[in-house]
């Protein structure tokens, strides 16, 4: 097998999720290992499939760190969720090669992929293209500014489409709709609607504080959706995921 042509498996495990719920962790915000230990202990008894690891300003040798500590201390998948070239990890188990479909900044369509692909080339990390869309989460995200990037309004669903769509033409497996971290609001439901409606498998993230809001993503038609600046600050969020997942969690009222 070419190394550059890895197995599909991850991806496949990915798609063959139920109410796929990812843990998104930030090594700019792991301020010990201890915490970090406590997190994915907690993390996989309440039943989170995917680790997602990155963020928009991480450097290659926080990222590693946390990456060889997770796989220490944790046996749910690791997929590296990089902001920039630099943010890899040969430790993961694959890497979601984002292109900023949404944008047009020529750095995070291809300029990145550029710079990584020598060393990606030879890899064992599972590669899975993504095509990665902002959507307007009603304030000025990490991404949004660091990629120097206008996210897509959150009414502008014939646009979501045609871009989407542009994505899987190009060859993208995975599309990735993001309101990005600490987003006032998540995505909208029509919108997860009309994207999933295409048929690649759909992630969505950002703003999703609430057990209601995770249900009506999954509902919608989101195959995994992403989790990361709420548990920070509420960990015992975890615990009503797993209630969720479980189908105990009484959503009204929350």
């Amino acid at each position: 097998m070419n190394p550059h042509f890895p197995s599909t498996t991850q991806f496949e495990l990915l798609n063959s999720l139920d109410k796929g719920v990812a843990l998104l962790i930030d090594p700019d915000k792991v301020d010990s290992s201890e915490k970090l230990k406590n997190t994915l202990d907690l993390a996989e008894k309440c039943r989170i499939d995917l680790l997602f690891v990155g963020g928009s300003t991480v450097t290659r040798e926080q990222l590693s760190q946390t990456v060889h500590a997770i796989k220490q201390n944790s046996q749910l998948p690791v997929f590296l969720f990089p902001g920039s070239a630099q943010q890899i990890s040969h430790e993961a188990d694959a890497l979601l090669y984002l292109s900023l479909i949404s944008g047009r900044n020529p750095d995070y369509l291809i300029g990145h992929h550029v710079n990584s692909a020598g060393e990606l080339f030879q890899s064992p990390l599972e590669i899975i293209p993504t095509g990665y869309i902002l959507i307007d989460g009603g304030k000025m995200t990490s991404v949004a500014y660091v990629s120097q990037t206008t996210p897509i309004p959150h009414e502008e669903l014939g646009i979501v489409r045609s871009t989407c769509m542009a994505g899987i033409l190009l060859g993208q497996k995975i599309l990735y709709l993001d309101a990005g971290s600490g987003a006032l609001h998540p995505v909208p439901e029509k919108m997860i609607t009309e994207v999933s409606s295409l048929g690649a498998p759909l992630i969505v993230g950002g703003g999703i504080r609430t057990i209601n809001s995770l249900q009506t993503a999954h509902d919608a038609g989101a195959k995994v959706v992403v989790i990361g600046n709420h548990v920070e600050e509420h960990i015992n969020f975890l615990l009503d995921i797993a209630s969720y997942k479980s189908q105990d969690f009484k959503t009204s009222g929350f």
